[in-house]
């Protein structure tokens, strides 16, 4: 009774295998590969460049602004706190807004005019928010490893002068990180 019912199940595994032929009696070629994905672009937004950031992570980051020009000194209090993962393409959006993919100062009204007119894709569902506090601090943590732009807007805390947008790279592994923006 066994061989016998091993023997149908080797039959069926074999006749699962068979090939089938074409109108001409030749086997069919196979179904074409999937298409190749593409490398990450610095011109192109895609959402699988940002995928990385999403994932939780045990690093943080621990800042605080120190921003003077001459002698007058810039806060953040209450403002907006912007941490944008690093992909290609953020790294090319930063070098055309701030001039830089490193560190830059540059006054708000600059980085509005060099703000590209066409849309930029939805990166912002991969964009991170923290306030500044009073003593001009901000935190975030759950973050994967990988590099980073924290970007946020100083303002003068007393005298004349306008408001600067104020951008660094950081690169979190795994723990806490401190960063002073100046």
């Amino acid at each position: 009774m066994k061989r016998a019912l091993f023997i149908a199940l080797a039959g069926a595994s074999l006749a699962a295998c068979a090939t089938t032929e074409g109108p001409s009696g030749a086997v069919p070629p196979p179904p074409a590969p999937p298409p190749n994905e593409q490398p990450p672009s610095a011109n192109v937004f895609r959402p699988q460049d940002f995928a990385w950031s999403t994932v939780p992570g045990r690093a943080s980051i621990q800042g605080s602004l120190g921003y003077k020009a001459g002698q007058v000194r810039y806060g953040c209090q209450g403002g907006d706190v912007v941490l944008t993962p690093e992909t290609p393409w953020s790294r090319r959006r930063m070098t055309i807004l701030y001039g830089s993919p490193v560190s830059a100062a540059v006054p708000v009204a600059t980085v509005r005019a060099r703000t590209p007119s066409a849309p930029s894709g939805d990166y912002a569902a991969f964009v991170r928010h923290a306030s500044c506090d009073a003593a001009n601090r901000f935190s975030f943590s759950g973050l994967p490893d990988g590099a980073w732009f924290v970007i946020t807007v100083a303002k003068p805390m007393s005298g004349a002068g306008e408001p600067v947008a104020v951008m660094r790279r950081i690169e979190t592994r795994g723990g806490p990180k401190a960063l002073l923006l100046n």
